[in-house]
């Protein structure tokens, strides 16, 4: 039991919100892509399948990163206890935990057509060596944005089996979004990172870190509208918008307090709200 819930520990289960971050563009790309006078059936069979992998390989994600980084994790005051950072489970079996996860990862990802399955493997060198990046870059966030919201394009060629303006004008704008949301949730720990040298866009940005996610976030609400153009959306898809970008800049921007550990930690949890609004308005948007 004990190593279950390290396991639980190790892979962060109990904080939903990196799995539901990784999963939500998946979602906004399925929808985008799917025809809704053909049967729901295998739409919400993909959702299933698009959440099973965004658990399994955020999972295995965390594995990697806690084994990249377990020498700074242990120099931080909110990860130094972590199960690899504190030698409660150690890199051998950290790895095995992790290709265990990619396994099933692997066997989800079977599902969705040859197209699909060549562009995610094509992703995997990005997912794994996203964790480096604070190293030798102050833009690890741009970094994670690209591999992030890579699902989105997923989500658009499982259902149309190619590529097109599109996705790609909804996955930069999704690219921005987590560039926003991560510099949030770097800012619990700019402290501890200046001190043993890492970088981010939280350290780049101090003291314009609100104009910064202004910038951030119109680019998002800019490409989402030009996106709804292109997807020939009626009035009320632009109408709508107005609830993400009111919760973006007079939620999120107003309320942020960048000293405030636990105050980045709450703005940064409420993009999943976010995504559910994107989510349901491309739904609402699709089928009317």
């Amino acid at each position: 039991m004990n190593q279950i819930k390290l396991f639980i520990e190790l892979i962060r289960l109990k904080k939903p919100i990196g799995y539901m971050l990784l999963f939500w563009p998946c979602a906004w790309g399925l929808t985008l892509a799917y025809d809704f006078s053909n049967k729901l059936n295998d739409y919400f069979l993909n959702l299933i399948l698009f959440f099973l992998g965004a658990v399994l390989m955020r999972s295995a994600g965390c594995i990697v990163n806690d084994i990249l980084d377990k020498n700074f994790d242990k120099k931080v005051s909110r990860t130094k206890n972590r199960p690899i950072a504190s030698s409660k489970i150690s890199i051998k079996l950290g790895i095995i935990y992790a290709l265990v996860l990619c396994f099933l990862a692997l066997l989800v990802l079977l599902n969705f057509n040859t197209y699909t399955i060549i562009l995610a493997l094509g992703s995997m060198p990005l997912a794994f060596t996203y964790p480096l990046m604070k190293r030798f870059t102050y833009w690890p966030q741009l970094f994670l944005g690209i591999t992030f919201n890579y699902g989105l394009i997923l989500g658009w060629t499982s259902v149309k089996g190619e590529i097109s303006i599109i996705p790609i004008l909804f996955y930069i704008g999704a690219i921005f979004w987590t560039l926003g949301y991560d510099t949030i949730y770097g800012y619990q720990d700019i402290n501890d990172d200046e001190i043993i040298g890492l970088k981010s866009t939280s350290i780049k940005f101090k003291g314009k870190e609100k104009k910064f996610l202004l910038s951030c976030y119109s680019i998002l609400i800019i490409l989402f509208i030009i996106g709804g153009n292109f997807m020939k959306f009626n009035n009320l898809y632009f109408f709508l918008i107005l609830i993400p970008f009111a919760h973006l800049f007079v939620y999120q921007i107003k309320n942020f307090q960048s000293r405030n550990p636990q105050n980045c930690l709450e703005i940064f949890k409420s993009n999943n709200l976010l995504g559910l609004i994107i989510f349901l308005n491309l739904l609402i948007s699709k089928n009317l």
